[in-house]
């Protein structure tokens, strides 16, 4: 549900005071194990100068007073330190949002050596090399290359206070991937017997966000790409888990399928100008996704309040198991209304049946500021 540029930052209880110390080893291990659900899906690493601390917050249900406490989590044994929970004025509001459009071609062979994998360890091995491309890749903000260091809000108008005017600021930026490799670049072929592939192809809309609090354009490109990754990590996911929950019987014919990832969709923040996001089958209505990010928020939302960020364009659809894998548009039927995006998988494999294996995992996380001491 966060976008580019937002981390689950930690846990929090609400118990009597007295309960408190009972479940600290209990949080402990729920921080640990959150951080290692999370790394598994992840096609990026945290750099080094990224903070490693996560938090666990006790709130009194009585006296309302909080403990925090904070864990190293590139460190399983860790211990709790004290840290200092405190409010800040305006954070909710001073979120600076970087949108973007990748268009994506991803082939993804499907070797015979890895019959035994899950189709969801093929498709992430296979996103892996592609997630290289983006990391590599050149990012034009507002159509210009900026350096890494350069303020982010270099250059905007500033107001009669001497601040920037950055609320509600939106940022354009497009990525350009390396196509051929440097000829000083050493590389060479492999040959692998394969018993199909995955093909994802389509465009898909991305949305990052980044504190307005000096940015600097290093951090901005970060959010970026690792919103990038993510949402295509996380639509394969969601359609294997699909598949196989959705499993049909085996059929002899040889035929190409085609199937349609699940869209994305936005829902603002009450109070801040950020917005979180979910995913959304073509089938599923509206009002399902309105109630879906009630149930998970726990506040009221109107079905006008959803951002839809993709439209799904039509797809062929073939129901056959000897197939090799492949995500692509079709222009076979053209919808009668415009469409902003479109992303679409086929799978076609060409010996045997390709099992669809995947466990999608999607949590709702509220990110915490605090200071540590």
């Amino acid at each position: 549900m966060l976008p580019g540029g937002l981390l689950v930052l930690g846990v929090f209880i609400i118990t009597t005071l007295e309960m408190g110390n009972d479940f600290q080893n209990t949080l402990r291990r729920l921080v640990f194990a959150m951080e290692k659900s999370m790394n598994k899906k992840r096609l990026w690493n945290f750099t080094e100068g990224e903070v490693s601390d996560r938090v666990t917050l006790h709130v009194c249900s009585s006296t309302k007073k909080i403990v925090c406490r904070t864990y190293d989590i590139h460190d399983p044994k860790s211990s709790a330190k004290p840290a200092d929970w405190k409010y800040q004025n305006g954070l909710s509001t001073s979120w600076l949002s970087l949108e973007c459009t990748v268009h994506i071609n991803i082939h993804i062979p499907l070797s015979t050596t890895s019959v035994s994998y899950t189709l969801e360890k093929n498709a992430k091995n296979g996103l892996a090399r592609w997630a290289k491309q983006i990391e590599n890749g050149v990012y034009l903000i507002n159509g210009q290359v900026r350096a890494e260091d350069c303020d982010l809000l270099e250059g905007q108008k500033k107001s009669s206070k001497g601040s920037t005017q950055a609320v509600s600021q939106s940022f354009d930026v497009r990525v350009l991937t390396q196509l051929l490799l440097n000829s000083d670049h050493r590389s060479t072929a492999t040959v692998q017997i394969c018993s199909g592939s995955v093909n994802l192809k389509g465009a898909v809309k991305c949305r990052a966000y980044i504190h307005s609090s000096k940015p600097k354009v290093k951090d901005a490109v970060q959010a970026v790409k690792r919103d990038i990754l993510n949402t295509v990590a996380d639509r394969c996911e969601i359609l294997f888990e699909d598949l196989l929950l959705n499993e049909i019987p085996e059929k002899k014919d040889s035929e190409k399928e085609f199937h349609i990832l699940p869209h994305r969709v936005f829902v603002p923040i009450p109070g801040s100008t950020v917005m979180l996001c979910d995913y959304k089958f073509g089938d599923e209505s509206a009002e399902e996704i309105r109630d879906h990010f009630i149930e998970m928020l726990d506040h009221r939302i109107q079905t006008e309040d959803l951002e839809i960020a993709e439209e799904i364009n039509t797809a062929f659809m073939s129901s056959s198991m000897n197939t090799e894998p492949s995500l692509d548009n079709t222009d076979d039927e053209q919808p009668k209304e415009p469409i902003k995006t479109t992303v679409v998988l086929k799978i076609q494999q060409n010996i045997g049946m390709i099992t669809a294996f995947a466990v999608a995992a999607l949590a709702a996380g509220i990110s915490f500021h605090y200071f540590s001491d």
